[in-house]
């Protein structure tokens, strides 16, 4: 029961961040689409990307938890890759509706009608990346409950673990286990010296 109360609460925090993250994409969206007449695709990009920042900074701070057997250059490189495959689950819902489903030539002769179809595009888009963004994330970036033992049999604890070995920091990190290390025998010797 608990962890069905933790998952609710996550996807709750994770619908806050996506509404503000998606206000952001959205108006940005049209901005450009409408402000400026840009075309949608392009448009998408940019406010996808804008919007993308404020989602990283947000989700890692109040929906998932980082892990501790993952380095963060990992993290950001996880949450990057996933994101450029919702980058292009995006673009192509978008480029789908204002370039198959109606003339992509619309954008000049009906500039209301393509707006109209670029945001029907962009609510699509967002339900399905939105899916795609907390199922890849919550797989791979979210820390176990507190107090349950790390499967090490899961991906992202192999990803994780070998990303603190491998990659920028990782001799720092291993001297720094390595002293720990040292440290606790060198506690655990001297007190099986004094029984």
């Amino acid at each position: 029961m608990a962890r069905v109360k933790k998952l609710i609460e996550q996807v709750l925090k994770f619908g806050i961040v996506g509404i503000i993250a998606f206000i952001i994409d959205w108006g940005i969206l049209n901005l450009l689409v409408i402000g400026v007449h840009m075309n949608a695709t392009l448009a998408a990009t940019i406010s996808f990307l804008i919007s993308l920042c404020f989602n990283y900074l947000a989700s890692m701070k109040f929906v998932f938890v980082h892990r501790d057997d993952m380095a963060r250059w990992m993290e950001v490189l996880i949450f990057f890759v996933s994101s450029a495959i919702g980058l292009g689950i995006n673009d192509a819902i978008i480029w789908f509706s204002t370039s198959v489903i109606i003339n992509p030539d619309t954008q000049f002769t009906d500039h209301g009608r393509y707006a109209l179809y670029a945001n029907i595009g962009k609510l699509v888009a967002t339900v399905i990346v939105s899916v795609w963004n907390f199922v890849i994330r919550k797989w791979l970036l979210d820390a176990p409950d507190p107090g349950k033992p790390v499967n090490e049999k899961s991906v992202a604890h192999r990803i994780g673990t070998w990303s603190l070995s491998h990659g920028p920091g990782a001799k720092a990190r291993l001297a720094a286990s390595d002293a720990a290390d040292a440290a606790a025998s060198d506690t655990e010797n001297a007190d099986s010296a004094k029984n």
